[in-house]
């Protein structure tokens, strides 16, 4: 399944650390870097579930989030860029095929 992450972590000494963390869980996931503070990629359902978990245990409740949005193949073939955009094709099902 397709899945956007987007996290907003407070800048402070702390605050980078838990986003260097999150940064890396999230790459070891295998989603790519769209944007500074947002991912997409391609996932398991299942390990929608462990990001979500690990995320709830690592942020500052009071000033960070992360959002977590699945997004169905017809839903993100939808999607229009506007300027710079992400290669849509990277993270779709037939380039993620090639690699398996």
């Amino acid at each position: 399944m397709n899945i956007w992450v987007i996290y907003d972590i407070e800048s402070s000494r702390q605050g980078d650390k838990r986003r260097r963390k999150i940064i890396k869980q999230i790459e070891k996931f295998g989603l790519y870097r769209v944007q500074k503070s947002v991912f997409l990629g391609n996932i398991e359902n299942n390990r929608i579930e462990e990001l979500e978990l690990f995320s709830e245990g690592l942020i500052d409740h009071e000033t960070d989030s992360v959002y977590i949005f699945p997004m169905c193949k017809t839903d993100f073939d939808n999607v229009k860029m506007i300027g710079l955009g992400f290669d849509k094709k990277m993270v779709s099902d037939e380039i993620n095929n090639l690699f398996f």
